[in-house]
């Protein structure tokens, strides 16, 4: 309740007293002592009623009580002498007769919680693609890191984090491509090109005919496919911790992928350690529990044989002919110490990209995740060019 009185305002939800706009400081006694009288306007408040509600029946000396009423006149600018407000009644009590006018704050509206609901579509070869919309307001589609998993991710507070503040604003689109979590899991032929038809499929099927597009690391290689191909449906382009070309193709003397090792090695959901010390490379500061959190998705998300073909084919993937074909707004964010897909490569797409900008953060984690100190910066520069118009 919110009781106003004289210039004085008492909020009993809030626990504070504020006159002529300023909060003041009381002592929980004196407040206890207020919030009695003031809910008893004109009526005497015997002494045994006071001990009762602001010392809960215990004995205390005539010098304590006076104390408090004393330090009660004072917060709300009465004296013993004027005694405007609290007026005592000799050997009986205290009566409030400053007028009160008592009202229920309206209650603030609770969040409604999202709720994930994947849908299907079917494929030109008749397999099941799944995809979720959540959010309401401008479209926006979100072509991940290849290897995903809609309910997986949305369960997993490190990455439902963007989720959350991208769907506050608008209606995000995730999908996951044939060969991975909710869609149909048998893939013959990895291609970014097939995953470029799913990204569009998806949006048919949620009915988004033109949108912004957001995709982290080798999510690029689709979604930049897809705004080439199709640039009358994407109205502006993040690309966060992508890459031009792929480890193999940059650097020729490098015969082998270390990565393709480990997930040959250590792909099985009863052994994470390696794929988390391959995540550990991409997210060196962490958080250590977001990046098991992530192992296990991504183990859970492909099978062995199908994570292979997709790292086969990013060693040695190039972007390079496509990017003067881009024709809407990008943004590219990257960090200055990504130690798989350095800064050079972050370059090498804003330099290819007419008029796109490239934003450079002081992090080492291939993508900023919750709990880095650059995530606040990120997470604004993201909505804010994604809520361009």
């Amino acid at each position: 309740m919110r009781y106003v009185f004289a210039n004085c305002l008492l909020d009993t939800d809030a626990l504070t007293l504020v006159r002529d706009t300023h909060e003041v400081d009381v002592e929980p006694q004196v407040f206890d002592l207020l919030h009695l009288l003031v809910r008893n306007p004109g009526r005497l408040v015997s002494r045994d009623e006071i001990l009762t509600e602001v010392w809960n029946g215990r004995i205390v000396s005539e010098s304590a009580i006076s104390a408090r009423i004393a330090a009660a006149r004072k917060a709300v600018g009465d004296d013993g002498k004027a005694q405007r407000i609290i007026q005592t009644v000799t050997r009986r009590g205290l009566k409030f007769v400053a007028e009160v006018t008592a009202d229920t704050p309206p209650a603030l509206p609770r969040p409604v919680p999202m709720v994930q609901r994947i849908r299907y579509t079917r494929t030109a070869e008749g397999k099941s693609l799944a995809y979720a919309v959540i959010g309401t307001g401008p479209p926006v589609v979100r072509g991940g890191y290849n290897t995903t998993d809609l309910e997986a991710e949305w369960n997993t507070p490190s990455e439902r984090a963007m989720f959350d503040a991208i769907a506050a604003h608008h209606s995000l689109l995730r999908f996951d491509p044939i060969g991975f979590g909710r869609s149909d899991r048998a893939l013959e032929k990895f291609s970014f090109d097939t995953l470029a038809e799913n990204l569009k499929q998806a949006a048919d099927a949620a009915g988004f005919d033109r949108f912004a597009l957001y995709t982290e690391s080798g999510g690029v290689q689709a979604a930049l496919r897809f705004a080439v191909k199709y640039p009358e449906r994407v109205s502006r382009l993040a690309i966060v911790g992508g890459y031009a070309e792929g480890r193999g193709r940059r650097n020729p003397e490098l015969k082998s992928d270390v990565m393709h090792s480990l997930v040959t090695e250590g792909w099985t959901a009863q052994e994470i350690s390696f794929v988390s010390a391959m995540m550990l490379s991409y997210f060196p500061e962490g958080p250590l529990e977001a990046i098991h959190d992530m192992a296990r998705n991504m183990i859970n998300a492909a099978s062995r044989e199908t994570m292979l073909k997709v790292r086969a084919a990013i060693h040695d993937v190039t972007l390079v002919p496509l990017l003067p074909q881009v024709q809407c707004p990008t943004l590219i964010i990257h960090a200055r110490h990504d130690n798989v897909h350095p800064l050079s490569e972050a370059q090498k797409l804003a330099a290819g990209i007419p008029g796109a900008e490239l934003m450079v953060l002081e992090t080492a984690n291939h993508i900023p995740i919750p709990g880095n100190t650059v995530w606040d910066e990120y997470q604004r520069a993201l909505l804010g060019f994604l809520g361009e118009a």
